[in-house]
C-alpha cells in the first residue's frame, strides 16, 4: 500500500467514525480530495481506488488536469474564487461550483452554460465576515438568494444554475473544536434560508484537514480534504 493510499484510507476511516458518532447514515458525507498543486498521477492513483471527487482551486490548473485525465469518470469540484472572465472555463465543466458569491458571476456563468445543461452551485458564505476572504456575509445571504431567484439566475431544478446549498471557510479553519461554532452557524443559516426561500439546499460544504470530524458532527454533507490525503502541498512554481 502506498503512502497516498494509506492517508486516503485514514481519512475515510475518520469520516466513518465521525458519521457514526453523530448518529448519521453511512455514506451521507462526500469526500472531496483537494488536489491543488498535486500531480495528475496522484489523482489517477486515487481514482483507481474508487475516489472520484476532486477539488481544484485554480481554473487553469483544473482544466489542464481534466484534459489529462479525461475518461476516468472524475467529478471535478471548483472550490476557489472564480473571476467573471473565467466563467466560460467553469460553466458546464465541473460537477459542482462551491464559490458562487455574487449575482454578476451567476449571470456570467449562465451566459456561458450550454443551452439545456445544468450547473450545480453552492453559495460561498464568509461565515466569519473576514475582509480578506471571498463570500457573501451571513447578513447578506438572504438578499443575494432573493436577487438570484427573482432574476431567474438560479433555481432548485435544472436546466441552468441549480442552487444546492452553502459552503464556508471558517476563521479557525483546520483547528478542530475552534471551528465548530462556525460550522453550526452555517447549518443554521442554511436552515433559515431554506425556510425563507422554499429551496431545499441539501448540501453543506464545510470541513477540511484538521476539522472535518467536527464539520461532520455539525451536519456537513461534503468535506474538502487536501493535506491529510496528499501530504504537504508542493510549492507552486
Amino acid at each position: 500500500m502506498s503512502l497516498l493510499e494509506e492517508r486516503w484510507r485514514g481519512v475515510l476511516d475518520g469520516m466513518a467514525e465521525a458519521v457514526r458518532r453523530a448518529g448519521r447514515e453511512a455514506g451521507s458525507v462526500r469526500l472531496v480530495a483537494v488536489s491543488k498543486f498535486h500531480p495528475a498521477s496522484d489523482i489517477a492513483e486515487l481514482c483507481r481506488l474508487g475516489q472520484l471527487d476532486f477539488g481544484e482551486n485554480y481554473v487553469q490548473e483544473a482544466r489542464a488536469k481534466q484534459a489529462e485525465l479525461d475518461g476516468l469518470g472524475i467529478r471535478w469540484h471548483a472550490i476557489g474564487p472564480v473571476q467573471t472572465n473565467k466563467a466560460k472555463e467553469v460553466a458546464g465543466r465541473f460537477f459542482l461550483l462551491h464559490t458562487l458569491d455574487r449575482a454578476d458571476l451567476a449571470r456570467a456563468l449562465l451566459r456561458r452554460l450550454p443551452e439545456g445543461e445544468t450547473q450545480d452551485v453552492l453559495l460561498q458564505i464568509n461565515i466569519g465576515e473576514e475582509p480578506q476572504k471571498s463570500g457573501v456575509a451571513p447578513s447578506g445571504a438572504e438578499a443575494l438568494c432573493e436577487e438570484l431567484l427573482k432574476g431567474g439566475l438560479v433555481s432548485s431544478e435544472g436546466p441552468g444554475l441549480r442552487l444546492r446549498g452553502l459552503m464556508c471557510l471558517p476563521p479557525r479553519c483546520g483547528e478542530g473544536e475552534e471551528a465548530r461554532p462556525y460550522f453550526a452557524a452555517l447549518r443554521q443559516l442554511r436552515d433559515e434560508l431554506s425556510q425563507k426561500t422554499g429551496l431545499s439546499l441539501p448540501e453543506l460544504s464545510m470541513g477540511m484537514s484538521g476539522d472535518y470530524r467536527q464539520a461532520i458532527e455539525e451536519g456537513s454533507t461534503m468535506i474538502r480534504v487536501g493535506t491529510d490525503i496528499f501530504g504537504p502541498r508542493p510549492v507552486k512554481a
